[in-house]
C-alpha cells in the first residue's frame, strides 16, 4: 500500500512559489463627487464609526471599516440609509502579501439605485462577527466563506460547511490550494467509500477538469457511441463520429456535425 501522507497544513506546503498576477485597478474618484454617497458616508462618521479609507469606484461606493464595528454598519446602513439588501459577501486572500483576508460586503439600495461595499481586513488566524440576524442572506454566504477560506464567523446559527463534506481538509479557494486538489482530495472517495486498503486496486481520483476520456474505465456514457456497462475497449474498432443529438434531432436546432467543427487553437480570438 502506498504510504499516506497527511497534508494538515495545505499553506505551509505550498505547490506554488511564483507570486500572483494582481490586475491593475479601476479608476478611483473622490466620494465628494457624489451627493448622495456623501450622505451616506457621513451618516457613517456621525455613527463614531471609524473610516480607514473610501472612494468611489465603478459607480459604487467603497468603504473601509475596522472588523468589529461590520455589525454596527450594516444596522446602520439598513436602519438609517435605506440599503435594504446584502446581495454578497466574501473573503479575498491576501495570506502571502498581507497575512490574513479582506473581507467584503455588498450593499444595495433600491430606493436609492446605488451599491455600497463595506471592507474590512482581519488576521488569518482571527474570526469575525456574523450578520445573518441583519440579513438573512448572510447564512448561506457566511457558511461559504468558512467552507472556501477558513473564515470563522462568530454567533452564526449554524456554522458548518456547506459545498464540500463535513470531514474535507482544507479550503479550496486559497491561493495555495491545488487547483486539482492535494493528496487528500485523490484518495478522499476511494478511502470513503472501499477504505485505505482499496488504494492498490482502485487508484487515485483523477480530478483534471479539462480531461475529457472517450474510453473511460465503464465506456457507457462514451461521446458519440454508448455501449454496455463494462464493455471491453477494443483498439480497432470502427472510428464512431462525436454527435450531442439523437438521430430525430431538436426541433430548430441544428444537429453537431463533427466533421464540420473547427478546433481554435488560439486563445485570443
Amino acid at each position: 500500500m502506498r504510504a499516506y501522507t497527511p497534508k494538515d497544513n495545505v499553506q505551509k506546503k505550498s505547490y506554488y512559489t511564483d507570486r500572483y498576477w494582481i490586475a491593475p485597478q479601476v479608476a478611483k474618484s473622490k466620494v465628494s463627487d457624489d451627493k448622495v454617497f456623501s450622505e451616506d458616508l457621513e451618516a457613517i462618521k456621525k455613527a463614531k464609526i471609524k473610516v480607514l479609507d473610501s472612494y468611489i469606484q465603478v459607480e459604487q461606493m467603497v468603504v473601509y471599516i475596522k472588523p468589529e464595528d461590520i455589525v454596527k454598519t450594516l444596522q446602520l446602513l439598513r436602519d438609517e440609509c435605506a440599503y435594504t439588501q446584502l446581495s454578497e459577501l466574501s473573503a479575498i486572500d491576501w495570506i502571502s502579501q498581507r497575512g490574513g483576508f479582506e473581507v467584503f460586503y455588498q450593499m444595495l439600495s433600491m430606493s436609492k439605485r446605488k451599491r455600497l461595499r463595506i471592507k474590512c481586513f482581519i488576521k488569518q488566524d482571527e474570526s469575525i462577527e456574523s450578520v445573518s440576524k441583519l440579513f438573512r442572506s448572510a447564512d448561506w454566504s457566511e457558511r461559504e466563506m468558512y467552507d472556501m477560506f477558513g473564515v470563522k464567523v462568530n454567533n452564526h446559527p449554524f456554522m458548518k460547511r456547506i459545498l464540500m463534506p463535513d470531514d474535507w481538509e482544507g479550503h479550496p479557494l486559497l491561493k495555495t490550494y491545488p487547483l486539482q486538489g492535494d493528496e487528500f482530495a485523490s484518495w478522499y472517495e476511494v478511502d470513503k467509500i472501499f477504505g485505505k486498503e482499496a488504494r492498490d486496486i482502485i487508484g487515485p481520483e483523477i480530478r483534471d477538469s479539462a480531461r475529457v476520456d472517450r474510453y473511460d474505465t465503464e465506456r457507457f456514457a462514451r461521446l458519440g457511441h454508448e455501449v454496455a456497462k463494462g464493455v471491453e475497449f477494443n483498439p480497432d474498432e470502427e472510428k464512431k463520429p462525436l454527435a450531442y443529438q439523437e438521430d430525430d434531432g431538436v426541433f430548430l436546432i441544428e444537429g453537431f456535425d463533427e466533421d464540420k467543427s473547427q478546433i481554435i487553437s488560439d486563445r485570443k480570438r
